[in-house]
């Protein structure tokens, strides 16, 4: 079982510049984007914020699984059954109002236990992708800065959900329909923004988004 007071020491040793320098839960709590109110009650019954500490760890560039077990990597290749391998491209953002990158090699592997993906996606897939949204298109749903995580295996339009596009203008985070005339609609949850219209061969749906966690 993890133990949150042990894991709030592990953050206040690495957001400390030096050791004269006294870091408290408020510190900790800020640095999570969670109210010092939530975070004392959180501490008090060991509720674990998985999404925040996931982001600080992708943020920090440290293992989620030192944070959170005090495993180092190598720990990792002779249980690899029970770690999800999340391809994390931190320099990647899939647009929410325009043309964005497109996926390349540079990755960060992030090993992160089943369980903490189960409790912070609820899906069991194995080969997940996580990248940043560009822009507020997608609000309240998704906002501009947060990761999303992307099942590549997901890419049946017909079925709802938020989809990752690669168009020749770049990558787009949208919902998704096929028209009756065959043309495909990458449609915003947030109303100010109009659907954009295209043909089937501009677009290739790389995956559907299966989670998300904000930004800090």
């Amino acid at each position: 079982m993890i133990d949150l007071s042990e894991v709030i020491e592990k953050i206040k040793d690495v957001i400390s510049t030096n050791k004269e320098n006294k870091i408290f839960d408020k510190d900790v709590a800020n640095i999570l984007g969670i109210p010092q109110t939530t975070f004392a009650t959180m501490k008090k019954r060991n509720s674990v914020p998985y999404k925040e500490l996931l982001e600080f760890c992708a943020t920090k560039k440290i293992s989620a699984n030192w944070l959170f077990f005090d495993q180092a990597v190598d720990m990792l290749k002779a249980e690899t059954d029970k770690f999800f391998q999340i391809r994390y491209f931190a320099d990647i953002r899939a647009s929410a109002g325009g043309g964005a990158e497109v996926f390349g090699e540079d990755y960060e592997v992030l090993n992160v236990d089943k369980t903490i993906v189960q409790n912070m996606v609820g899906f069991g897939n194995t080969k997940l992708e996580a990248i940043h949204v560009d822009g507020e298109s997608m609000e309240p749903t998704l906002s501009d800065g947060s990761i999303v995580f992307i099942d590549r295996e997901q890419t049946n339009i017909n079925k709802d959900g938020i989809f990752i596009a690669s168009t020749t203008a770049g990558l787009f985070i949208k919902r998704i329909r096929q028209r009756a005339d065959g043309m495909i609609e990458l449609i915003s949850d947030n109303k100010a923004y109009s659907p954009e219209v295209l043909t089937p061969d501009e677009v290739s749906i790389v995956g559907k988004v299966v989670g998300n966690i904000e930004s800090l």
